[in-house]
């Protein structure tokens, strides 16, 4: 995908539609709030270029040709983030003044993120000759879409606050997670 225009508006959507990471920005943003929830944005980052860097460069072709591999990566993917979704249930119902989403936790879940397969194997042009230059491109939407979620949560967290009811928010954040990863796991299943 070399046309700038069509590459940023698939950039956009796809970091732009809700998943794990980006409830986890937002859980967070709503809970520490937007200045204390920006250390996650670099997090976010190193997963993602990690993951699309490793495909694209090295292990795209053996992804591709063995269904096993996405089948065993989404099996993984989903049990992370079933672990996720308890710890952040349990944290986020002890103390809120701890931050329930860590830096760790983010990059994690980024790097085991299947978008992260979607941008190494269709959308960076690592064919062409100087694709760098679209992994940067990639790389400052990515700060734009996740500084949104992080200030959507901050939003969201302060009217639940000022109603009383600041323990939701990682609650709600705990129980989307939770949802990704059942539908991870059993999505193949349905088909």
């Amino acid at each position: 995908m070399q046309d700038p225009m069509l590459f940023t508006l698939t950039v956009l959507f796809i970091l732009g539609t809700p998943g794990s990471t980006n409830t986890l920005l937002a859980t967070a943003g709503g809970t520490v709030g937007f200045r204390r929830a920006l250390p996650l944005v670099p997090a976010e980052a190193g997963g993602y270029l990690i993951t699309i860097l490793l495909v694209g460069l090295a292990l795209g072709p053996a992804i591709a040709g063995i269904p096993a591999v996405a089948t065993g990566l989404r099996l993984a993917v989903g049990a992370y983030l079933a672990w996720l979704a308890v710890r952040l249930w349990q944290r986020g119902a002890v103390d809120l003044s701890v931050a329930p989403v860590t830096p760790r936790q983010v990059f994690v879940t980024t790097l085991l993120n299947p978008k992260a397969l979607v941008f190494a194997l269709g959308v960076i042009p690592f064919g062409a000759a100087a694709w760098w230059p679209w992994l940067l491109g990639f790389l400052a939407l990515l700060v734009i879409v996740a500084v949104s979620w992080i200030g959507l949560g901050a939003l969201l967290g302060r009217a639940a606050g000022a109603a009383g009811q600041a323990g939701l928010v990682p609650r709600i954040g705990a129980a989307a997670v939770g949802c990704f990863a059942v539908l991870l796991v059993l999505g193949p299943l349905l088909r």
